[in-house]
């Protein structure tokens, strides 16, 4: 039953029933639907660009936790390029100088990776340049370690190739020195103890007592054994190995060998001595390639630890006098 309405009417003090019409109540009735239809409108748009739903919230927490990792692979893959970086360095100056190959262009192992735009898909999102990013840092890393990995095939055919070769080249110190205590002065300018002015030094002084061992640093051919023609070296023996490398040990007190004969690494050739220019009783020793000197130390590989080998290069920054 419809409720009964009354308006008080002030000219006459009374009471008047209030008649309302079909019109009036259509108008009063999509007065009120559209303020709530404006109302929750409002509220719509608030909490559309203002109030997360639960399920955005769980797209922000996984997207938060994407981007963590991103960060962490970043961090991984920086790592990684530092070994690599590591092996890179170690394949041009140790094995391929080993095995007389030339170190790998640094275009060639920095060469990019083809495609007009490889990354095109990955842009337009929010965080598409930390994922661009990554994918070129792996790109990059993916496209060395398919170098180096060639070079590696490269470097164990020439060691499969070479096994000669290795027992060659001169790989240990001509004297027994484990503890490292008997080098007297190493390769480069040093001290002439003669004439007391700075000189190139072009081997290593080994002080030892006369008579002290001193072995072939490798495979080869004696070509010369005895009194050194200028005097300077005292008695001299020297080896040729072979790929154009040459050993040269002077100042020895006895000479075991003789021109022409073969020689293997470890073999004794003689006595460490005092004999030509020398202050004391020491072997001195030169590594050769192609008639230059060489520092001996890039040649102790079979002697030395890694510590050991870091050990003697800083003890050879250090200034000396020679003992010859």
């Amino acid at each position: 039953m419809n409720k009964v309405k009354y308006k008080f009417n002030k000219k006459s003090l009374t009471f008047d029933r209030v008649h309302t019409t079909m019109r009036k109540r259509l108008l009063y009735f999509f007065s009120h639907l559209s303020t709530g239809v404006v109302f929750a409108a409002v509220v719509l748009v608030v909490a559309y660009n203002f109030l997360d739903s639960p399920k955005e919230k769980a797209q922000k927490r996984e997207l938060d936790e994407m981007k963590l990792q991103y960060q962490i692979l970043n961090d991984q893959l920086d790592k990684v390029t530092k070994i690599l970086a590591d092996l890179q360095d170690r394949d041009d100056n140790i094995y391929r100088v080993i095995f007389e190959a030339e170190p790998i262009a640094s275009s060639m192992r920095s060469a990019g990776i083809g495609g007009i735009d490889r990354y095109e898909s990955l842009k337009g999102y929010s965080n598409s340049d930390l994922i661009i990013e990554t994918e070129k840092k792996m790109d990059r890393i993916m496209g060395k370690l398919y170098v180096q990995s060639k070079s590696f095939d490269d470097v164990f055919n020439l060691a499969k190739n070479k096994e000669k070769m290795l027992v060659s080249i001169p790989a240990i110190q001509p004297v027994n020195n484990k503890d490292l205590r008997r080098v007297g002065s190493y390769f480069g300018t040093r001290m002439d103890p003669f004439y007391k002015v700075r000189k190139f030094h072009e081997g290593m002084d080994f002080s030892a007592p006369v008579g002290t061992e001193i072995y072939a640093t490798g495979n080869g051919t004696i070509t010369a054994a005895g009194r050194d023609a200028q005097g300077g070296y005292g008695n001299v023996v020297r080896i040729y190995h072979g790929y154009n490398y040459q050993t040269v040990y002077a100042h020895l007190s006895r000479v075991f060998v003789k021109p022409g004969q073969k020689i293997l690494r470890g073999q004794i050739i003689g006595y460490v001595g005092n004999t030509g220019k020398s202050t004391s009783p020491h072997l001195h020793y030169e590594v050769r390639k192609n008639g230059t000197p060489l520092n001996p130390i890039y040649f102790f590989f079979n002697d030395l630890t890694p510590e050991q080998f870091q050990m003697m290069l800083d003890l050879s920054a250090q200034p000396s006098q020679t003992m010859d």
